[in-house]
């Protein structure tokens, strides 16, 4: 007589009743396994790919940002707007000159009695090599000739010559490191006036932590190196494009900017 004779049809279906009623929905096997033993057995490591040659080098890293004082020295060596630009361009230690498309100098006439600062290129401003040339740049044209001025009687430049990665605002580091460029333009454009567009440049120029919208329309003294002059902050044109409301803020300090130039051409 078999140990284990099998089932008639009846107990068959009896057993899978119970089964069912028990949860079991899936037969593994006649004998026990014990899953969690399974489990803690490593898996055997697969064989590294072949190499004909010897492995490739890893990308170099991008340079860590330098001491301010090297471009203070860079600065304070060039002698001309040419002489600064050349320097600037050859410059390796910021790494926003790793990721910018390229160096975003100045724009406007080298002689302008006035000179407007902005914060840094965008992506137009990137792919042109000029600052202010895309929406902003447009809207900063059609304030400048509301008072009679275009870009033949101003002189542009950014607080970094370098578009920061998704135009996000220049960290303090990288500040410290373009401030010394444009102080050297302001010291060889000689402007009579100053304006600064936004908050980046007004906190920076003027050591300020104050916000824009409480600094703009006040004029303010700054001695940079050699030269010394009166400074406006104002509202960079790409917020204006954002908040229209403050147009008339803006159109305030263009008209001031006007008035300050007519009373500097006749003292």
């Amino acid at each position: 007589m078999s140990a284990n004779p099998p089932f008639s049809e009846a107990e068959a279906l009896a057993a899978l009743d119970w089964y069912r009623a028990a949860g079991v929905d899936v037969a593994v096997g006649e004998a026990p396994v014990d899953r969690f033993a399974t489990s803690a057995v490593a898996p055997p490591k697969r064989p590294l790919p072949t190499t004909a040659g010897p492995a490739p080098a890893p990308a170099p890293a991008l340079p860590l940002s330098s001491d301010p004082n090297e471009t203070r020295a860079i600065a304070a060596a060039a002698t001309t707007l040419e002489e600064l630009r050349a320097a600037m361009d050859a410059y390796e230690g910021c790494a926003l000159k790793h990721r910018a498309t390229q160096l975003c100098f100045s724009d406007g006439n080298p002689e302008a009695e006035i000179m407007l600062v902005g914060e840094g290129p965008g992506e137009q401003e990137d792919r042109q090599g000029k600052p202010f040339v895309g929406r902003a740049g447009q809207l900063l044209d059609r304030m400048l000739a509301a008072i009679g001025l275009d870009r033949t009687k101003v002189f542009i430049v950014n607080m970094v010559p370098w578009r920061p990665p998704g135009n996000r605002n220049p960290t303090p580091e990288e500040l410290a490191l373009c401030t010394p460029f444009v102080h050297r333009q302001i010291e060889l454009v000689h402007p009579k006036v100053l304006m600064t567009l936004g908050n980046v440049p007004t906190q920076a120029l003027l050591s300020t932590n104050t916000g824009i919208t409480r600094m703009r329309g006040t004029w303010k003294t700054l001695t940079v190196g050699g030269w010394t002059g009166p400074v406006l902050p104002s509202l960079h044109p790409a917020f204006l494009l954002r908040t229209p409301g403050a147009k008339a803020q803006a159109w305030k300090d263009m008209l001031s900017l006007k008035q300050k130039m007519a009373s500097e051409r006749s003292s």
